[in-house]
């Protein structure tokens, strides 16, 4: 049997391969409602065969979003639509996951322009560091706005709970909030949440604390990181980022997805298929038990296969693959010889036999 159509179980769910859809901002939301398209877009996915789905980026707090347009999970009105998703991927066979998330410093503007907003109209960040000079003057969060944003991450996945998802994934990477603590770039704080790496990791492990008591440790937890930010000196790293994913599989995180940088713009990076890859590997190489997750520019069941059977990941996230072919994973099984099950309506393509 192919590795990448290996089942594998984690705290009682089941995945029925390890292509996982990548969280990937669709910016179709309304006051962080989700619609029709979103509904049409994770169904079709899992309908195509991917073994899990992470739903994108899903803001934990109104001033946590990207943009407007951001999906949202900070009021218990956005669960119904949210179930509504969760229902059709499950019936579909992929396990549905959703990825927490505040953008921090990276937070649009306009976001604070509206009612619903319950910070200053600045985005929020460890330091009062801009992103780039076209971005506004962060305001620097003080212990109260920090009890809080541990508090909206712990909500967030109770409601999470209720919309039915059966994945938690902590966004801590690609320069938004988490990760601007975890980087000595954008966290120059004198506190206990800045300065040296005990610090700078605090409320990150805060925040898996809380979502574990609200999950309670039954249900899988992932952490997205950024393993580099790609600069020479003085970022996080790799050496940093294997630390870090040493203390997390001892607090109950189940997967570590790695990606890399975003935390400062201009920087060169050699981005390619697998540009990721040695980071995931290197990470899985250094670590027990914690499962580790690939993403990169992946566009073939050859790739994902050769990195399984490498051991250097146990799980492929495929993006803007699946956003270019959302049957991607039916095919992906016909490459590799595998029989998985089709949707009936869709059994008379599965081979391209013409009738003469």
């Amino acid at each position: 049997m192919s590795k990448l159509f290996t089942p594998i179980e984690i705290k009682g769910v089941k995945f029925r391969n390890r292509i996982v859809m990548s969280p990937m901002c669709q910016y179709s939301a309304n006051e962080g409602y989700a619609n029709h398209w979103h509904l049409v877009h994770y169904t079709t996915r899992a309908i195509g065969g991917v073994g899990a789905i992470i739903v994108e980026a899903t803001a934990v707090s109104p001033e946590g979003r990207i943009s407007l347009k951001d999906l949202g999970i900070y009021s218990d009105k956005h669960i119904e639509k949210l179930h509504e998703i969760v229902a059709c991927v499950e019936e579909y066979g992929a396990v549905p996951g959703i990825q927490l998330a505040h953008a921090g410093r990276k937070a649009g503007v306009e976001v604070f322009l509206q009612p619903e907003s319950e910070g200053e109209e600045r985005p929020v960040a460890p330091s009062e560091l801009r992103f780039s000079n076209r971005d506004p003057l962060p305001r620097s969060l003080n212990k109260k706005d920090i009890e809080k944003v541990k508090q909206d991450f712990k909500s967030a996945s109770i409601r999470a709970i209720k919309a039915g998802f059966k994945v938690i994934e902590i966004h801590a990477a690609h320069g938004y909030l988490l990760h601007e603590f975890l980087s000595p770039l954008s966290n120059k704080r004198s506190d206990e949440y800045g300065g040296s790496f005990e610090n700078r990791i605090r409320l990150l492990l805060e925040v898996v604390e809380g979502v574990n008591q609200a999950i309670e440790g039954r249900l899988p937890l992932f952490v997205r990181i950024s393993a580099t930010d790609w600069v020479k000196e003085g970022g996080w790293d790799l050496e940093q980022s294997i630390a870090l994913v040493k203390i997390l599989e001892n607090k109950g995180v189940d997967v570590i997805d790695v990606s890399t940088g975003a935390i400062v713009p201009d920087v060169m990076i050699p981005s390619g298929p697998g540009y990721q890859l040695p980071f995931a590997s290197s990470i899985k190489k250094s670590v027990e038990k914690i499962l580790v997750g690939t993403v990169g520019l992946y566009t073939t069941a050859l790739q994902g296969e050769t990195i399984l059977r490498n051991q250097d990941a146990d799980f492929i996230f495929y993006g803007r693959e699946l956003l270019r072919n959302p049957y991607f994973s039916l095919q992906a099984a016909q490459e590799l010889n595998e029989e998985v099950e089709w949707p009936q309506q869709y059994t008379r393509s599965k081979t391209r036999h013409f009738r003469k």
